[in-house]
């Protein structure tokens, strides 16, 4: 029998120590990742959540770690994340990225890169099949917000101004880190692990917070209606994205070979 195991990452703000003085205040997140975790454990799964404080490079690498330990063929991992999204240049300019940008979870210690969390998925089991699902905005220094008036309860984004006045101070670590990532993958997309994501919009939009849940993560939870959705991954997402407005579109892709029999799978199957 297949193990299910789920690792839940919400932050209703960061170290203002680590972001100069910005504290990316939320509302929603915590909420978030409660939230989905317990429809992880309603669908047999085990879980980790981790909140706010909680939610520092180390801790998560260390859960991934631990559940990449555990899992073994035909076995399920299933990653949340709410929270604020940034961008930093990609320096290696080797990953596909056509906006020559890497995307980054604003995790409460620092930003952790979108190649970080591929590497940790890479140490995974080949046959472990992995669902992501990213409540965050992914917007690139270019992005201009529509105009007129923004939601009264915020977007998670985490400011262009911050976000280069922060990797102007850690250029150079960053800049090295990319590298040894670069530098350490596997070549090919063989190499890559088998996963679905579906995230919160595009790259070039934001994600709206909300007084109970994230905007995307609220669509999620009506979407599953406790279970009773019937349908596949891509469905799942259709139904999400018609909910939202088109400023907000959810993304879907997969990386790696996801085995035509996950593809069909009702989202969350253990």
């Amino acid at each position: 029998m297949a193990t299910g195991l789920s690792i839940h990452v919400g932050l209703n703000k960061v170290d203002p120590d680590r972001y100069e003085g910005w504290d990316g205040a939320l509302v929603a997140c915590e909420n978030d990742a409660r939230d989905m975790a317990r429809l992880a454990r309603a669908a047999g799964y085990s879980d980790t959540v981790l909140l706010t404080a909680e939610c520092t490079v180390d801790n998560v690498t260390a859960a991934l770690r631990q559940a990449a330990g555990k899992l073994a063929p035909d076995d399920i991992l299933l990653f949340t994340y709410s929270g604020h999204g940034g961008q930093v240049p990609d320096v290696t300019g080797q990953d596909d990225e056509p906006d020559e940008l890497d995307e980054t979870l604003v995790l409460y210690d620092r930003q952790f890169l979108d190649d970080e969390l591929d590497r940790e998925f890479r140490g995974f089991a080949d046959g472990v099949r992995i669902f992501a699902l990213l409540d965050c905005c992914h917007s690139g220094s270019g992005i201009e917000l529509p105009g007129g008036p923004q939601p009264e309860t915020g977007i998670r984004l985490m400011p262009e101004p911050k976000q280069q006045q922060i990797y102007e101070r850690d250029q150079g670590f960053f800049e090295e880190l990319q590298r040894s990532l670069r530098k350490a993958a596997p070549d090919g997309d063989g190499a890559r692990p088998d996963a679905i994501l579906i995230s919160a919009c595009q790259d070039n939009q934001f994600a709206s917070d909300g007084p109970v849940n994230g905007a995307f993560t609220e669509a999620l939870l009506e979407v599953w209606n406790e279970g009773a959705f019937r349908g596949r991954y891509r469905s799942f997402h259709r139904a999400i994205q018609s909910k939202l407005p088109a400023t907000q579109s959810p993304n879907f892709y997969t990386t790696g070979s996801p085995s035509p029999s996950f593809l069909r799978q009702k989202p969350f199957t253990v």
